[in-house]
Protein backbone atom coordinates (compact mmCIF):
# COMPACT_ATOMS: atom_id res chain seq x y z
CA UNK A 1 0.00 0.00 0.00
CA UNK A 2 1.35 3.33 -1.35
CA UNK A 3 1.31 6.02 1.46
CA UNK A 4 0.58 9.67 -0.34
CA UNK A 5 0.13 12.72 1.27
CA UNK A 6 -0.95 15.98 -0.68
CA UNK A 7 -0.21 19.12 1.48
CA UNK A 8 -2.72 21.99 -0.19
CA UNK A 9 -1.82 25.99 -0.04
CA UNK A 10 -4.33 27.59 -2.38
CA UNK A 11 -7.50 29.19 -1.92
CA UNK A 12 -10.53 26.75 -2.38
CA UNK A 13 -11.61 29.41 -5.01
CA UNK A 14 -10.00 30.73 -7.95
CA UNK A 15 -6.64 28.69 -8.10
CA UNK A 16 -7.04 25.21 -10.24
CA UNK A 17 -4.33 23.96 -8.87
CA UNK A 18 -6.00 23.66 -5.26
CA UNK A 19 -9.15 21.84 -7.32
CA UNK A 20 -6.83 19.91 -9.46
CA UNK A 21 -5.15 18.57 -6.10
CA UNK A 22 -8.52 18.21 -4.85
CA UNK A 23 -9.71 16.06 -7.78
CA UNK A 24 -6.38 13.90 -7.89
CA UNK A 25 -7.08 12.97 -3.56
CA UNK A 26 -10.43 11.91 -4.59
CA UNK A 27 -9.25 9.47 -7.72
CA UNK A 28 -6.18 8.30 -5.70
CA UNK A 29 -8.81 7.67 -2.56
CA UNK A 30 -10.59 5.13 -4.75
CA UNK A 31 -7.80 3.15 -5.66
CA UNK A 32 -6.70 0.11 -3.85
CA UNK A 33 -3.40 0.18 -3.32
CA UNK A 34 -2.98 3.87 -1.83
CA UNK A 35 -3.88 5.67 1.41
CA UNK A 36 -4.37 9.46 0.88
CA UNK A 37 -3.91 11.99 3.60
CA UNK A 38 -4.78 15.69 2.90
CA UNK A 39 -3.23 18.66 5.02
CA UNK A 40 -4.94 21.86 4.84
CA UNK A 41 -2.95 24.81 5.15
CA UNK A 42 -2.84 28.51 4.33
CA UNK A 43 -6.22 29.67 2.55
CA UNK A 44 -6.77 25.86 1.27
CA UNK A 45 -8.21 25.63 4.93
CA UNK A 46 -11.39 27.58 3.53
CA UNK A 47 -11.58 24.50 1.18
CA UNK A 48 -13.21 22.92 4.61
CA UNK A 49 -15.61 25.39 5.16
CA UNK A 50 -19.00 23.56 5.84
CA UNK A 51 -21.81 24.51 3.61
CA UNK A 52 -20.17 26.35 0.87
CA UNK A 53 -22.82 27.84 -1.91
CA UNK A 54 -21.45 27.44 -5.34
CA UNK A 55 -23.03 28.82 -9.15
CA UNK A 56 -25.13 25.15 -10.26
CA UNK A 57 -22.76 23.64 -12.31
CA UNK A 58 -19.64 24.35 -10.11
CA UNK A 59 -17.84 22.33 -7.71
CA UNK A 60 -17.87 22.42 -4.04
CA UNK A 61 -14.86 21.50 -2.09
CA UNK A 62 -16.34 21.14 0.55
CA UNK A 63 -18.13 18.33 -0.75
CA UNK A 64 -15.70 16.88 -2.65
CA UNK A 65 -13.01 16.27 0.52
CA UNK A 66 -16.31 14.55 2.23
CA UNK A 67 -16.72 12.00 -0.81
CA UNK A 68 -12.60 11.63 -0.56
CA UNK A 69 -13.09 10.86 3.28
CA UNK A 70 -16.03 8.65 2.19
CA UNK A 71 -13.57 6.19 0.04
CA UNK A 72 -10.79 6.27 3.30
CA UNK A 73 -9.01 9.22 3.10
CA UNK A 74 -8.14 11.48 6.00
CA UNK A 75 -8.43 15.62 5.97
CA UNK A 76 -6.47 17.69 8.44
CA UNK A 77 -7.06 21.70 8.15
CA UNK A 78 -3.97 23.48 9.87
CA UNK A 79 -5.02 25.30 13.33
CA UNK A 80 -2.68 28.23 12.87
CA UNK A 81 -3.98 28.96 9.30
CA UNK A 82 -7.29 28.75 10.60
CA UNK A 83 -6.84 30.99 13.44
CA UNK A 84 -5.31 33.74 11.07
CA UNK A 85 -8.31 33.29 8.89
CA UNK A 86 -11.11 33.83 12.09
CA UNK A 87 -11.88 30.29 11.39
CA UNK A 88 -13.02 27.90 14.42
CA UNK A 89 -14.10 24.06 14.03
CA UNK A 90 -17.25 24.95 13.85
CA UNK A 91 -16.98 26.35 10.80
CA UNK A 92 -15.37 23.11 9.35
CA UNK A 93 -16.95 20.14 7.56
CA UNK A 94 -16.56 16.78 10.29
CA UNK A 95 -14.21 15.71 8.28
CA UNK A 96 -11.67 17.76 8.31
CA UNK A 97 -10.73 18.78 12.35
CA UNK A 98 -8.11 21.33 13.17
CA UNK A 99 -4.80 20.20 13.52
CA UNK A 100 -0.92 21.40 14.14
CA UNK A 101 2.47 20.97 13.02
CA UNK A 102 2.85 17.62 14.72
CA UNK A 103 0.48 15.82 12.68
CA UNK A 104 1.75 17.42 9.23
CA UNK A 105 5.43 16.64 10.54
CA UNK A 106 4.50 12.75 11.29
CA UNK A 107 2.26 12.28 8.03
CA UNK A 108 5.00 13.74 5.87
CA UNK A 109 7.73 11.27 7.79
CA UNK A 110 5.05 8.02 7.16
CA UNK A 111 4.16 8.88 3.58
CA UNK A 112 6.04 7.64 0.65
CA UNK A 113 5.57 10.12 -1.23
CA UNK A 114 4.62 13.98 -0.57
CA UNK A 115 3.09 16.22 -3.27
CA UNK A 116 2.53 19.90 -2.60
CA UNK A 117 0.36 22.55 -4.33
Amino acid sequence: MKKILLILNGPAYGADETFNAVRLAVALSRRDDAEVKVFLMGDAVTCAVAGQKTPDGYYALDRMLTGFARHGGQVACCGTCLDARGLTEDNLIDVAPRSTMDTLAAWTVEADDVLTF
